[in-house]
């Protein structure tokens, strides 16, 4: 499963760069409709040395950030009347890789068992 982020920083030209999430497995919501956008988790990163961490209920993942070898345009069709138009939206060169298994988030541990 892949996820495009925003990364909120601009290259060359003004145009935004985006990175892809790849997820190994499958995410499974409660919410039955697939209409509307969903929040599934929430990615924060250490800025020490860029590493993201996927908090997905009471699950955390880790990841690593991984440079693509060949980067991707991401292109907006513009249909005007009966002529067609691209607009590149954004340029992708990074994916966020989480590959290991999810860790359960424990507290609140109780002495007597």
């Amino acid at each position: 499963m892949q996820i495009y982020v925003n990364c909120k920083n601009e290259s060359e030209g003004g145009i935004p760069e985006w990175a892809i999430v790849e997820l190994q497995g499958l995410i499974q919501t409660k919410k039955q409709e697939n209409s509307s956008a969903t929040v599934v988790g929430d990615m924060h990163y250490f800025n020490r040395n860029r590493h993201p961490v996927l908090v997905l209920g009471h699950h955390i993942l880790n990841g690593k950030e991984v440079k693509l070898e060949h980067p991707m345009a991401v292109f907006e069709k513009i249909v005007i009347e009966d002529r067609t138009s691209y607009k590149v939206r954004a340029v992708v060169k990074k994916k966020i890789l989480f590959k290991s298994r999810p860790k359960p988030i424990i507290s609140n541990v109780s002495d007597k068992v």
